[in-house]
């Protein structure tokens, strides 16, 4: 470690200090969340005193303006002090990313980090020594069932679809724009959850036919609860793994093979390759780990958290080449958008 530290670091370690309490800045933003601070601090017409909104949400006065002075400190929240009484508002970053109403509404990854992921986090040591994820210790749920556990009751369903929802409306513009994908005319968006990445795939190809393929519990889930207007997606209830797949000129993988073993990927990648058209392929979306294995961090915490929740982990741009070349197809390109999410375009 030394070799990459300052020498100042090495005299104070402020970065490590950082990073150790890393977890409370993000518990601070989840608790922020589940309370409703940003919601309110969005409607108030007018800056709002630690004692209002401690009325106004139910809190003690002292715990909401502790609160509300480490959100300013990470300026997520703004204060003015006037007369010595600290006023508090929101800023345009709360008001876009935190708060429930917007349309760029990061909540709903929030709550599911706070309430599902934080928990099994709690669990990492046993998780790095037993070498698999912690359902069973943190939930009660057997560690081999990993979609048992994620869809464990409707409000945990509700909750992880609406994380996916959250990821996409954020990064799936990024997704199917990094390829040209007008050609594909018939487009099938396995495991695609809300709907909402195939939602910016049909607003970008108006004139592809887009098709959520998923497990009917979350077909019905997302028609109820995640449905738009002026939707022009289809659903279709089925299993990808264990039943048929639909033919169609491209199929859809978003964040599905980072869940999985590299057996259960590939059988799944040629499943797929049997059932495109000729000429078709298959789009792939997941975070992509540089080969050197020197970052992104993101990424790497991305398959920490697959250690403690799935069966699978991230992997850099050659391993999925590799891949999809045994699954029989060709053509492989890589687009890493410098976001969340990188993008894999493969051809039959």
């Amino acid at each position: 470690m030394a070799e990459h530290l300052s020498q100042s670091e090495l005299d104070y370690p402020f970065k490590l200090l950082e990073y150790f309490n890393g977890f409370r800045i993000s518990k601070a933003i989840f608790s922020a969340c589940e309370l409703g601070v940003f919601d309110l601090l969005l409607q108030s017409q007018k800056p709002m005193s630690a004692v209002e909104v401690a009325q106004k949400l139910g809190t003690s006065e002292d715990g909401i303006e502790r609160l509300l002075d480490v959100l300013v400190a990470i300026e997520i929240v703004d204060v003015e002090v006037v007369q010595g009484t600290a006023f508090y508002s929101s800023t345009d970053v709360a008001n876009l990313y935190l708060a429930k109403t917007s349309p760029k509404s990061l909540h709903d990854l929030i709550i599911y980090n706070s309430q599902t992921i934080y928990p099994l986090w709690n669990n990492l040591v046993d998780a790095v020594r037993e070498g698999k994820n912690q359902n069973e210790k943190t939930f009660g749920l057997p560690s081999e069932e990993i979609f048992s556990a994620i869809y464990r009751s409707e409000e945990e369903m509700l909750k992880f679809m609406g994380l996916m929802n959250s990821t996409w409306v954020i990064d799936g513009h990024d997704i199917v724009t990094a390829f040209d994908l007008s050609s594909f005319k018939t487009v099938i968006d396995l495991g695609g959850c809300s709907g909402a990445l195939a939602r910016e795939l049909a607003k970008e190809y108006p004139s592809s036919t887009v098709t959520v393929l998923d497990l009917p519990a979350v077909v019905q889930t997302a028609q109820r609860h995640f449905a738009q207007q002026d939707d022009t997606i289809c659903f279709q209830e089925g299993d990808f793994f264990e039943g048929e797949i639909p033919p169609a000129d491209l199929y859809i993988l978003a964040r599905i093979i980072h869940d999985w073993k590299e057996d259960k990927n590939l059988k799944l990648l040629k499943k797929i390759h049997t059932a495109c058209h000729p000429g078709g392929g298959v789009l792939i979306a997941e975070a992509l780990l540089f080969e050197n294995r020197r970052g992104p961090t993101m990424v790497q915490m991305f398959s920490l958290n697959m250690l403690v929740q799935t069966e699978g982990k991230e992997h850099p741009p050659s391993h999925y080449t590799r891949m999809l070349t045994d699954a029989g197809f060709r053509d492989v390109q890589v687009c890493q958008t410098g976001k969340s999410y990188d993008a894999i375009l493969a051809l039959k």
